[in-house]
């Protein structure tokens, strides 16, 4: 698959340009080269426990050139969806207090109490406790009410190893309600699709990367863009033979995508 004639990058973080508060070695250099070669990038998240600001101050603290007009972020995404879908409802956000703040600041109305909720908003939550996932429950089993997830990632990369992610919290909480939410992150193709009107690219310009299946890969291949997999984060090989659908190229980590830019004809 050929990468020269990308214009446009979306790339995920964790797994993909670093690990934890570990940058790879390449980023840099790749970032860099994309800018200085006329391409651009942006990057793609499901992380919905920081906000943008957070994540430009974490890039910038590893080293690399971060503005806030940089970032696609399921919060992003969850916010448009907020106030477009449910403009005058109260929602319960089990989230960082950073999640919350964003939600706030563009206007969705925000409660701690569930009972004044109509509405629940479930994100990647560091700072989880079990009287959330109980408020949760009391809200989800009064009635029929929004129930909103920003991603469905079941754990996140870490220097370790892994841990929970939105996804399997969605999952405890659907074993004690029979309630699913509505996805709006990765593999739905929201984020794509705001990255590519930010840029004014088109899909045959586009390119999704990312180190994981069933979100980044499949997000690149439902918005039609070419999906390219680096097996420095969670897909391993296993993983990858079993998958139902493969992406169109597969890369040990993203400093090979330098050789194939810059790469003779």
């Amino acid at each position: 698959m050929e990468l020269r004639n990308k214009k446009l990058f979306l790339f995920d973080l964790d797994g993909t340009l670093y690990l934890g508060e570990r940058l790879f070695p390449f980023t840099r250099e790749l970032l860099a080269t994309l800018r200085r070669t006329g391409r651009d990038y942006l990057f793609l998240t499901n992380n919905s426990s920081k906000s943008v600001a957070d994540y430009v101050k974490k890039l910038r603290r590893l080293g690399v050139p971060a503005q806030e007009g940089d970032f696609v972020t399921s919060a992003q995404a969850t916010l448009a969806y907020l106030r477009r879908a449910h403009p005058d409802r109260t929602f319960y956000v089990c989230g960082t207090g950073s999640l919350a703040a964003e939600l706030a600041g563009g206007g969705v109305r925000l409660t701690n109490r569930w009972e004044e909720a109509q509405g629940v908003v479930m994100g990647f939550d560091t700072e989880l406790t079990f009287g959330k996932l109980e408020d949760v429950c009391r809200i989800l089993t009064r009635g029929e009410v929004p129930y909103i997830a920003t991603n469905p990632d079941l754990v996140c990369p870490t220097e370790f190893g892994f841990v929970p992610d939105c996804g399997s919290v969605c999952a405890m909480i659907e074993n004690a309600t029979g309630k699913r939410p509505r996805v709006i992150g990765k593999p739905e193709t929201a984020l794509v699709e705001l990255a590519m009107a930010r840029k004014g690219r088109t899909k045959s310009e586009t390119a999704v990367v990312g180190d994981r299946l069933y979100t980044d890969i499949q997000c690149g291949l439902n918005a039609g863009v070419t999906s390219v997999l680096v097996m420095s984060g969670e897909t391993t090989p296993a993983l990858l033979a079993a998958a139902p659908q493969k992406p169109d190229l597969i890369l040990p980590d993203c400093g090979a995508i330098l050789s194939e830019i810059i790469e003779e004809p």
